[in-house]
């Protein structure tokens, strides 16, 4: 049985490692030094912002996917909020167990909990088997995503 519970900064170094596990275009998580003092600040940002939470999924006490929810107020569809999923994984030993439509399936409960009007999330171009997984959930590609990058390094 999952459990789904907010991250601690003791999740941390965990959570890194399912991040880098799955990686697409050169930009590497590494949970070791010196990079975890980035990870920890980044960490008491979400920790401080109501509007964030850090999920861990657990099976028997282990954790075996995280991902980000944000809430997003707005002003378009008559001020709506909307619930957006970032940074999905699932541990790599773990994947075609369900335990992802699981993990997405909780996340858009706790929209509707917040009265969400809509959830949203992006995938990368390169992640065919991402982009089939959300849609075999009912997800629609509705919008091409752009992204500029402010730092050379991050």
């Amino acid at each position: 049985m999952v459990t789904y519970r907010d991250a601690t900064e003791n999740d941390l170094s965990t959570i890194v490692r399912l991040l880098a596990e799955d990686q697409i275009g050169g930009r590497r998580d590494d949970p070791g030094p010196p990079l975890d003092s980035v990870y920890a600040a980044a960490f008491a940002a979400i920790q401080a912002d109501p509007n964030q939470r850090l999920i861990v999924a657990e099976i028997d006490g282990a954790m075996i996917g995280t991902m980000q929810l944000s809430f997003l107020p707005g002003l378009l569809n008559r001020g709506a909020w909307r619930g957006q999923i970032e940074a999905v994984r699932i541990a790599a030993d773990r994947r075609d167990q369900g335990l992802g439509e699981q993990l997405i399936t909780w996340a858009i409960e706790r929209f509707r909990e917040r009265g969400c009007y809509m959830a949203q999330l992006t995938s990368n171009n390169d992640r065919i088997a991402a982009h089939r997984f959300y849609e075999r959930l009912g997800w629609q590609k509705s919008h091409a995503g752009f992204k500029l990058y402010l730092t050379e390094t991050h």
